[in-house]
């Protein structure tokens, strides 16, 4: 009699990893960070995934849900020092900000947007104004102080990713164009600063930002003064 040869098992596909909500969110990050927000949809972030878009909804009921906690992270990222002086824990929270803004760049104009504010945006604000409120702000004070920062951190950073160049390095492909159309002597201030100071080696305009911050900061210790 002729043995029958044993059945060979095939081998089982592994299952799949559980969808997590922390996953979603770190791939929707990075689609955000890699191609602007206007590329993330829920079907190219399922694709990203591996998954059926049907699925994300178990996590996030919406894309606007979504949103929220994406700015949610972006909050978290910025650092907020639990000591010192409230112009350095300002400066700080400043210059964290506008890094984080920068590696985040699609996250700008989302930022103040959200009706649905997270736990660590609102963490946040809080600190913010805790720090304002105990170092002698009035309530107005420190709404005003707040929005001020706000609104230089932000436009800062909006006017940094739309110039042309921000260091001396990048400059020569920009300012052929930029300095033919000054060249015939009608805008001589321009052509003064360009060549003065924008054009000379070891600029950054990044700079600038530290710059700013002082005089913002040195406007609010005359308001907190005056409260």
């Amino acid at each position: 009699m002729s043995k029958k040869s044993p059945k060979v098992q095939s081998a089982k596909p592994p299952p799949k990893a559980r969808l997590s909500r922390e996953a979603v969110l770190q791939k929707a990050l990075e689609v955000a960070d890699r191609e602007g927000i206007e590329a993330l949809t829920m079907r190219r972030l399922a694709r990203e995934l591996g998954v059926e878009a049907m699925s994300l909804y178990y996590h996030f009921a919406s894309k606007d849900k979504l949103l929220d906690a994406m700015i949610d992270l972006v909050f978290a990222e910025i650092e907020l020092p639990p000591q010192g002086g409230w112009k350095s824990r300002m400066r700080a929270r400043a210059a964290s900000a506008r890094a984080v803004l920068l590696r985040h760049r699609w996250a700008l104009g989302l930022m103040e947007s959200r009706t649905s504010p997270g736990p660590a945006t609102l963490h946040h604000h809080n600190a913010v104004i805790e720090c304002l409120r105990t170092n002698s702000f009035s309530v107005a004070a420190a709404a005003h102080a707040y929005s001020l920062l706000d609104s230089y951190v932000y436009g800062f950073v909006l006017q940094q990713l739309n110039l042309p160049f921000n260091r001396f390095e990048e400059a020569d492909p920009a300012t052929d164009s930029i300095m033919a159309e000054m060249a015939a002597g009608n805008y001589p201030y321009l052509v003064e600063m360009a060549t003065e100071h924008v054009l000379r080696p070891g600029y950054d305009y990044g700079e600038e930002f530290e710059i700013g911050l002082e005089i913002v900061l040195d406007g609010l210790e005359r308001l907190r003064s005056e409260a």
